[in-house]
């Protein structure tokens, strides 16, 4: 019965809701029949303190110019943002796709969140935690935590292709 409410639910949502109203319809299982959030899978870092490289990858249901990751970033515990790295297009055809920060200012014992960004639905609830020292591992964050950064520059500045 709840697969069945699901997809009626869900086609409802398809049907009647624009781009600015997706939400995510989940079943009991936490599985997703239409996901539109998207999620930090991996992490890897390199380099020294203050100057890490971490290479980040994104889970994302890019459509194109209409609905893409447009950043992933690295925040404090508190809700401070320490680096952005902003993507400039969709990666429809590169899922999950990997991108490169580096120069981040971060000590190796610094515990943060690895939090991603949807042009269409704000940030996932669905990060990392951790540190360089400890590592990360998957975690959930209230999607309204340090919400105001969407406000924050870097920002992007238009869509590159």
């Amino acid at each position: 019965m709840k697969s069945l409410v699901s997809t009626i639910l869900s086609l409802w949502f398809l049907c009647c809701t624009t781009d600015k109203e997706k939400m995510l319809v989940e079943e009991s299982d936490s599985t997703s029949i239409f996901n539109f959030n998207a999620q930090v899978t991996e992490v890897s870092i390199s380099g020294e303190p203050n100057a890490y490289t971490f290479n980040t990858t994104i889970s994302s249901p890019d459509t194109g110019c209409d609905q893409y990751a447009d950043w992933w970033e690295i925040i404090d515990l508190e809700g401070n943002l320490i680096y952005r790295r902003i993507l400039t297009h969709s990666h429809v055809d590169e899922q999950p796709f990997t991108r490169s920060g580096s120069n981040i200012p971060l000590y190796s014992t610094t515990e943060v969140y690895i939090r991603v960004h949807m042009n269409t639905t704000s940030y996932s609830n669905a990060v990392l935690k951790g540190s360089i020292d400890t590592g990360f591992s998957s975690n959930e964050l209230d999607a309204e935590f340090a919400k105001d950064l969407e406000n924050v520059e870097p920002l992007p500045n238009g869509y590159a292709f």
